[in-house]
C-alpha cells in the first residue's frame, strides 16, 4: 500500500480529492483518490516513489483544502490486538528505508466526532509507542527538527494508518488544526477566523515586522467587530467600515474609527494602510476584484479576506477565483506578489485568502 493521506474538514473530501488529483497531474503523477463522505481525509493512491515525490515537491501551504499531508506506508488492523505499540512497530519495520530515522512522532485522528473521541487515547498511547520505536531505532531519542515526522493516524479504535512527512513540508499543529479559544469580550465567533489567518499566513519569525502596534488597518463590512477586534488587540488603528453598529467596547478603545459607508465604495484618504481585512457576504468574484484593486492602487500592503463557496464543485470555483486575482495582479501590477488561500479550521462554507506585495530583496 502506498500513496498520500490528506486530512480535511468533514464534508469537503470531494474538494480535497479534486485538488490533489489536479496538483499531482501537474507533477506528472497519475493516481486515483479513495474517500468516503464525512471521513475527513482522502487517500490518493500512487506508486511509493511518486508519493515521496509529492511529499517533497507539493507544498502543503499551496493546498487550499488539505490541512495536513503525509506519505502512506501501511494500514493496521488493531481489533483484538493487546500490544498496539508492537503492532505499529511491526507495520513500520518493512518501510524503515523510506524515512530512515524519524525525528518525532505524531499520533492523531481525522477531525470527525467518532475519531475525536480517541484523542485522549492518542495522547496516552504516544508515550509507550515512542519508547517502542526508539528501542527499535526508528525514532530519535530526542526530537530532531530536520528529520521526517512519523504519523500514526487512528481512523477508529481498530484501524490505523502509518506514514511520514518531511520537516520542511508539514504543519506544526496536530491534524493541521489550530485550536483557538473564543475571547470572552469577542464581538462574534468570526473573530477566530482572522486570528487563525494571521497565524497561518504570517510566519512567526516575520510577525514582529509585519504585524506592528500603530499600523493602520481597514476592516470592510466590520460590524459588529469580530475582525476589528483582532486588529485592535494587536494595537492597530482601525477604520471600521459598515453601516451597521459596532460593539461599544471596541469603540471605547479609542483605536477604532467607525465609518458608516458601503464597503465597496470606501477608499482611505491617505496611502498609509498596511492591513485590509474583509469578511463581507458577497459574490466571491466581486470581493476578489475589490481586494485586488486595493492592492493595485496602493491603498494597502496586505489583505486578508474570505470568499464564500458554492454548494458544488468548490475546488473548481476556488481555482477560478484565485486565477482571476493572479491574472489581474500579473497584468496590472509592477511588483512581485504572494497569494495564499486556505480552508481554515474556523472557516465553514468559505476560504480565507491572503494577498501581499513582496518586499524588495
Amino acid at each position: 500500500m502506498s500513496g498520500i493521506i490528506l486530512l480535511c474538514r468533514a464534508g469537503f473530501e470531494g474538494d480535497c480529492a479534486a485538488e490533489i488529483q489536479d496538483k499531482a497531474t501537474e507533477l506528472g503523477i497519475y493516481g486515483y483518490c479513495q474517500t468516503q463522505p464525512d471521513q475527513a481525509y482522502v487517500t490518493y493512491h500512487c506508486q511509493a516513489e511518486e508519493a515521496d515525490h509529492i511529499a517533497r515537491k507539493l507544498a502543503l501551504k499551496e493546498l487550499v483544502f488539505a490541512r495536513e499531508m503525509f506519505v502512506l506506508l501501511s494500514a493496521i488492523k488493531l481489533a483484538g490486538v493487546d500490544d498496539r505499540a508492537s503492532a505499529v512497530l511491526e507495520a513500520l519495520l518493512p518501510h524503515q528505508e523510506s524515512f530512515a530515522l524519524a525525528g518525532d512522532l505524531r499520533v492523531e485522528t481525522p477531525d470527525t466526532n467518532e475519531a475525536n473521541q480517541l484523542s485522549k487515547f492518542c495522547r496516552k498511547f504516544s508515550v509507550p509507542l515512542r519508547q517502542t520505536l526508539r528501542k527499535a531505532e526508528l525514532l530519535s531519542n530526542k526530537p530532531l527538527a530536520k528529520r521526517p515526522l512519523l504519523h500514526v493516524m487512528f481512523v477508529n479504535s481498530a484501524h490505523a494508518l502509518t506514514g511520514y512527512s518531511y520537516s520542511y513540508n508539514q504543519t506544526p499543529h496536530v491534524g493541521g488544526i489550530l485550536r483557538l479559544k473564543m475571547p470572552k469580550d469577542g464581538p462574534s465567533r468570526s473573530t477566530l477566523k482572522l486570528d487563525e489567518a494571521f497565524q497561518v499566513f504570517v510566519p512567526e519569525h516575520e510577525r514582529d515586522k509585519r504585524i506592528q502596534a500603530g499600523m493602520k488597518a481597514v476592516d470592510l463590512g466590520a460590524a459588529p467587530g469580530g475582525w476589528t477586534y483582532q486588529l485592535v488587540r494587536r494595537d492597530m488603528m482601525v477604520q471600521a467600515v459598515d453601516n451597521g453598529p459596532m460593539a461599544d467596547a471596541l469603540m471605547e478603545t479609542g483605536q477604532v474609527q467607525h465609518i458608516r459607508e458601503d464597503g465597496f465604495k470606501f477608499r482611505p484618504k491617505r496611502k498609509n494602510v498596511h492591513w485590509l481585512v474583509c469578511d463581507m457576504v458577497e459574490k466571491p468574484a466581486r470581493v476578489g476584484e475589490l481586494m485586488t484593486s486595493w492592492l493595485l492602487e496602493g491603498d494597502c500592503q496586505e489583505a486578508i479576506f474570505n470568499l464564500k463557496l458554492p454548494m458544488r464543485q468548490r475546488y473548481a470555483a476556488v481555482k477560478e477565483y484565485l486565477a482571476q486575482i493572479t491574472e489581474q495582479l500579473q497584468t496590472h501590477g509592477t511588483k512581485p506578489f504572494e497569494i495564499q488561500a486556505k480552508h481554515l479550521y474556523h472557516d465553514r462554507e468559505e476560504i480565507t485568502v491572503h494577498l501581499r506585495w513582496l518586499p524588495k530583496s
